[in-house]
C-alpha cells in the first residue's frame, strides 16, 4: 500500500518555495517552515515542537509529515501538563485602539494562518481579513497533477486535504 503513495503527486522543493506552499505540503518538501517556531509567541517563546519534514514532496511525504506532527503534538501536550504553571489561565485583554491595524499569524492544522484586523475612529472592527493556508496550497496541488494520472487526483487531492472555501476568504 506504502509503494501506491511514494513518487505520486511530487512537488518539487524548487516549485514549493517559488509558489509559497505552506504547512505541512511544504513540509513534506523539505521546507522547514512553522510559524511556532519562525515567529513564536505565546507558549512557543519558551517550548518548541519539533518541525516535522521530509524530503520527497508525494503523497508518502505528506502522509509522513502529518503523522510525525501527531507524535510530536502529543508528547507536546504531555510534557507541557507535567510543567504546568500556577497561576490565572486567562488574562484580560487591552480595548481595540482606533485606527489600528494588527496582524497575527498561527500555525493550523493545514499551516500558516494569516489574520489581519483594521479598527475605525470608534475601535470596531472595519475590516477583518483571513488568509487560509489553502490559499497558498493550491497551487502545490496543480503541480502535483502535472504528468500524472487522472485516477491519481483523488489521492493527490486528499493529501493536501485543502478547504474550498479557505480560498475564497
Amino acid at each position: 500500500m506504502q509503494a501506491r503513495f511514494e513518487g505520486t503527486g511530487v512537488v518539487e522543493q524548487e516549485d514549493c518555495r517559488a509558489l509559497g506552499l505552506v504547512g505541512p505540503a511544504a513540509r513534506a518538501c523539505g521546507i522547514e517552515s512553522d510559524v511556532r517556531q519562525d515567529f513564536p509567541s505565546g507558549i512557543f517563546r519558551f517550548a518548541q515542537v519539533p518541525v516535522s519534514t521530509w524530503i520527497t514532496g508525494d503523497v508518502f511525504a505528506r502522509a509522513y509529515v502529518r503523522w510525525l506532527e501527531i507524535q510530536r503534538s502529543v508528547a507536546f501536550i504531555r510534557s507541557q501538563l507535567q510543567e504546568f504553571p500556577d497561576g490565572p489561565i486567562q488574562k484580560d485583554i487591552e480595548p481595540l485602539r482606533p485606527e489600528h491595524m494588527a496582524v497575527s499569524l498561527v500555525e493550523g492544522w493545514r499551516g500558516e494562518i494569516c489574520h489581519v484586523a483594521l479598527t475605525d475612529e470608534q475601535a470596531r472592527f472595519s475590516r477583518y481579513k483571513i488568509v487560509d493556508p489553502s490559499f497558498h496550497n493550491w497551487a502545490g496541488l496543480t503541480m502535483a497533477l502535472r504528468d500524472q494520472q487522472i485516477s491519481d487526483f483523488p489521492l493527490c487531492n486528499k493529501s493536501f486535504n485543502l478547504s474550498y472555501c479557505g480560498h475564497d476568504l
